[in-house]
């Protein structure tokens, strides 16, 4: 059964608008090659907020996503961003 998060990350600063500038292309790209990702979209929805859509294959695709997403440069210099998430299995 796959699992499909959707939602919105949301910056306070435009310091933190920069960081997800900065580190998003990189993610993109390796979230894209993770192994179970079957869509993985991130647009940007305003001066500071971006959409989110993920969708991969089964929970355990998407849990190794969460943990490698966590220990990459993206998670560590985006932690302190709000995100407004929901997660789907279907």
């Amino acid at each position: 059964m796959s699992i499909r998060l959707t939602g919105k990350l949301i910056c306070a600063t435009e310091a933190q608008a920069a960081l997800v500038r900065e580190y998003l292309p990189e993610h993109v790209r390796l979230t894209l090659a993770e192994p179970g990702c079957l869509e993985f979209e991130v647009s940007h929805a305003g001066a500071m907020t971006w959409d989110v859509t993920e969708r991969f294959t089964d929970r355990a695709a998407f849990e190794a996503h969460q943990a490698r997403t966590g220990a990459s440069a993206w998670g560590q210099a985006t932690a302190g961003i709000a995100r407004e998430y929901e997660v789907r299995e279907g």
